[in-house]
């Protein structure tokens, strides 16, 4: 593993650690830990014990992220709420922020329904030698798509153990399908695009098991290629290729959300890295190498001091053995932290019973996808 892998992986592991035990503190000392004036010994590792903590590490992480795709790929029931239930035809926008999904807003339709594309496009092995490839995305375009408006684009990232396929955006069954059918239809929301691409930036993108490491580079493929691409083949604000196109005239058009991983990208990459480009954020159950509040801060506020962020919505289980500590580390206190998020203006944060599941995340883009763009 490379330095900068073992670096990512060391942080991973104490991350979820914390997550599983707990852990002391850096301001606290470790029983053993040598103060005042007395000398600190040199380590005496061998190369040999150095390369032993450094399996037992790495065997350490793999046994958590395992834990984690088993947690985030089991089969799991939604549970919904029958109280807002409408006639059928009967147009009658109700959504709103709540605790379960009506079942009205999650119930298949069959008529005035959007439709679901496979795209390929080029991009490069950003975690590796920088060659060309292929990926894939599924695109999600509303009812009535129309080539002559402007559409708003959500990015929508999968997690640790999924691809571009991870949200079901495959078919006529898509649960994303059927809640943004149905907030379409009722005039809950105005119709946006909805793309799922792979967040592995690198060769072996179609390797689930692939290193990890990959995620971290996705803000490149995203600015250069991803949103290139898709502004350059639909009907956005954005318009690739055209002699004045500069994104970041339209960033108030774009969102970025994802769940567990894909919320960590969300974090770390949407807002830390592509604040000029985007403006919504929605972040699920953001997986333990999501930024602390405070370096969220430091980062918008160094590198974006001028770009207003217009909504950033977080969800996270209670029960969440995963990622309630790094999501709560990571947004829960933001408000508190900067002026620049005003809970009840820009900024929410949810939590509720739930483990790290598609019970939180289905609720997670239902609720989010009433405050994109509003």
């Amino acid at each position: 593993m490379h330095r900068k892998g073992f670096a990512k992986c060391c942080i991973l592991t104490a991350a979820l650690m914390v997550t599983f035990t707990g852990c002391q503190t850096a301001s606290e000392p470790a029983a053993d830990t040598v103060s005042g004036s007395e000398t600190i010994l040199e380590s005496t590792e061998t190369p040999e014990s150095e390369e032993k903590e450094r399996e037992s590490m790495q065997e350490t992480q793999n046994d958590m992220i395992a834990e984690a795709v088993r947690q985030e790929t089991a089969s799991v029931d939604l549970e919904t709420d029958d109280s807002q239930n409408a006639e059928p035809g009967e147009k009658e926008p109700t959504a709103q922020i709540s605790d379960l999904i009506p079942t009205k807003y999650i119930t298949r339709r069959f008529s005035e329904c959007g439709t679901i594309e496979t795209i390929s496009y080029t991009t490069y092995d950003y975690f590796g030698d920088g060659a060309e490839i292929e990926k894939y995305a599924n695109v999600y375009l509303p009812y009535g798509y129309d080539e002559q408006k402007k559409y708003n684009v959500l990015y929508l990232m999968h997690g640790i153990g999924g691809d571009e396929n991870e949200w079901g955006m495959t078919g006529d069954t898509s649960r994303v399908k059927i809640i943004m059918d149905n907030l379409i239809y009722n005039e809950d929301i105005e119709p946006f695009i909805v793309v799922t691409p792979n967040g592995r930036s690198g060769a072996d993108f179609a390797n689930r098991s692939s290193d990890y490491n990959s995620f971290y580079e996705f803000g490149k493929e995203l600015r250069n290629d991803l949103i290139p691409h898709i502004e350059s083949h639909y009907a956005t604000y954005g318009q690739s290729g055209e002699n004045d196109y500069d994104m970041k005239t339209d960033r108030e058009h774009r969102a970025m959300a994802g769940l567990s991983m894909g919320g960590m990208q969300t974090i770390n990459i949407g807002m830390c890295e592509c604040l000029d480009i985007i403006s919504y954020f929605g972040a699920f159950s953001a997986a333990p190498t999501s930024y602390k509040g405070e370096e969220i801060v430091k980062a918008i506020d160094t590198q974006f001091p001028d770009e207003e962020i217009l909504y950033f919505y977080n969800i996270c289980g209670t029960n969440d053995s995963i990622a309630y500590q790094s999501a709560s580390t990571a947004a829960k206190e933001l408000p508190q932290l900067s002026v620049r998020f005003k809970d009840g203006e820009n900024y929410m944060w949810q939590e509720l019973s739930g483990g790290h599941d598609f019970r939180i995340w289905y609720l997670g883009f239902y609720n989010f996808a009433q405050k994109v763009f509003d």
